[in-house]
């Protein structure tokens, strides 16, 4: 009767205690919100570590984080915030509008070669007081918010660090944050690498405390060793599972397995300046034909993902679910070749019209999934007589000796938006420029003229027709062929409680309410 009273009168709450771990492929170099978003890892780590004014929620939308409110001026210029007033750095100082201001200076400054930069061209910072800042804004902008879902960093402690000393300072390793967690250590392998890092709960988080006690997170090399780790119980995650190995994990029974959808997609992108026969839009129309996406899909992400059509995916503002689809079709695919002049003349395989051979290299990271779908391409493509050569090289090698100089034919590569997608910065025709991330080299004066409209217009419904313009104006002068959009995997033990993803733009969101997590309950009178 006595244990009858007591469930019947207390009810069960996640505990305050247990350890999480998870293990990442790779190896963390920058935890540093400056310098973060080239790696996946210090991405993740850095969000655990770092708060900002504004972050997403489960549900995709932008809420307040170190903000305790905001209002936007009535010239839509000016953005006005209100910084929390009991936020401190795990150091113990308190944060304050000299540290938001350091950092966007940081940010904006082209000597630490930040990929943030370009959000923050322009825009000027106003203290009000030492919890008060205004942005102010040349021109109207209506995706501004989704810019302030950066970390803040301490500038007590990197104020000092001269510019050629900020990638080698210690708390890039050794980290200083306000967010729910802090640094207590790493350990490094026999090789000098990082084999694991563990933060530890933040008693003093200005908002929700974690339940959690303590994050691990272990390093490894291939994905096969994490999963193995694992089976063995050894870590409670994975921070990504690729397709074809979900065989290879033992007890999906008592595991969940999170197929998230991120707002990305691969896409072939074709620089016509480069090679005459990618310059004829019938080449590029056959080449498009002649791609079974679906089989990509099958084959490569073993049914994890979805055909992409146009530049705004799916699940965003403004999709045009109108948009010219290019079905694959082989046969006319090649009639539309031949219809054009381009014919195989010298019986070598591979037309030509005019001594110009529709020949050209596809660059790729060297990624297993993107050198095979590069693979399947290759074939497809020389199936209607167009031979491409494959080449795979890493990230420093394909950001700085390709993509920055724009010496490439074509690449297989992805563009991630947001959930306001505004997709200037990948086809407005001031984006060709090196420092832009316009791949096609994609010049149109009415898309230019959509691109400007949508950042300045307001009003949702009117910026959603704008975008639907937009996608049908570039879906119908293919300057890329837009391929798939992979599910992101995400693999946990059921031991883990209160994981709810349901939107994130990048990997790391998975963590943006990760206080909520818990590992163990206890009993509590109703």
């Amino acid at each position: 009767m006595g244990f009858s009273y007591y469930t019947k009168n207390t009810q069960k709450v996640p505990d305050f205690c247990g350890e999480y771990a998870e293990g990442m492929i790779g190896q963390p170099r920058f935890i540093n919100p400056i310098l973060s978003q080239s790696n996946d890892i210090d991405s993740d780590l850095s969000s655990i570590i770092y708060s900002s004014l504004l972050k997403l929620n489960t549900e995709g939308n932008l809420v307040n984080d170190l903000a305790e409110d905001y209002k936007i001026g009535e010239d839509k210029l000016s953005y006005t915030f209100y910084i929390k007033r009991n936020v401190k750095w795990h150091s113990g100082e308190k944060l304050t509008v000299d540290d938001i201001i350091y950092t966007i200076q940081t940010i904006q400054n082209p000597d630490y070669n930040s990929i943030l930069r370009s959000n923050w061209i322009g825009i000027r910072t106003e203290k009000i007081d030492d919890y008060t800042i205004k942005f102010i804004l040349k021109n109207a902008y209506s995706p501004f918010l989704n810019n302030l879902s950066f970390g803040i960093l301490p500038k007590h402690l990197w104020e000092p660090k001269e510019i050629n000393n900020f990638p080698l300072a210690e708390y890039n390793l050794r980290p200083i944050g306000t967010g729910p967690y802090k640094f207590s250590q790493f350990a490094k392998d026999r090789e000098g690498k990082i084999s694991s890092i563990e933060f530890i709960r933040n008693d003093e988080y200005y908002a929700q405390k974690p339940y959690i006690e303590k994050l691990v997170f272990k390093f490894f090399q291939k994905e096969e060793d994490a999963i193995s780790a694992f089976n063995r119980k050894e870590i409670k995650g994975i921070n990504y599972l690729s397709p074809k190995n979900k065989e290879k994990v033992a007890d999906f029974e008592n595991s969940n397995l999170y197929r998230l959808k991120i707002p990305r997609y691969f896409a072939v992108f074709f620089n016509q300046t480069k090679n005459k026969a990618l310059s004829d839009k019938k080449v590029r129309l056959a080449l498009a034909h002649a791609i079974d996406k679906n089989k990509l899909i099958e084959k490569i992400l073993i049914g994890e993902g979805s055909p992409s059509e146009s530049p705004i995916p799916p699940q965003l503002l403004g999709y045009n679910s109108d948009t010219k689809v290019y079905d694959y079709a082989q046969e006319h695919a090649k009639n539309t070749l031949d219809a054009t002049g381009w014919i195989d003349s010298d019986g070598d395989g591979i037309r030509e019209k005019e001594d110009i051979k529709i020949e050209f290299t596809l660059i790729t990271h060297d990624q297993t999934e993107l050198s095979e779908t590069a693979k399947i391409i290759q074939q497809m493509w020389k199936e209607i007589g167009v031979n491409i050569e494959i080449k795979t090289v890493q990230t420093n090698e394909l950001r700085n000796d390709y993509i920055k100089p724009r010496e490439y034919e074509a690449i297989l590569f992805a563009q991630i938006l947001n959930y306001d997608p505004d997709p200037f910065a990948f086809w407005h025709s001031s984006q060709k420029k090196e420092s832009g991330l316009n791949l096609s080299l994609y010049d149109n004066s009415e898309v230019d003229k959509l691109l400007e409209e949508t950042r300045q217009e307001i009003d949702q419904n009117i910026r959603a027709e704008k975008y639907k313009e937009f996608q049908k104006l570039v879906v119908e002068d293919i300057p890329a062929i837009f391929l798939y959009s992979p599910n992101y995997l995400y693999l946990h033990s059921n031991s883990v409680h209160g994981v709810e993803l349901n939107n994130i733009v990048i990997p790391s969101n998975r963590f943006n309410e990760i206080e909520k997590w818990y590992m163990k309950t206890k009993r509590v009178w109703k």
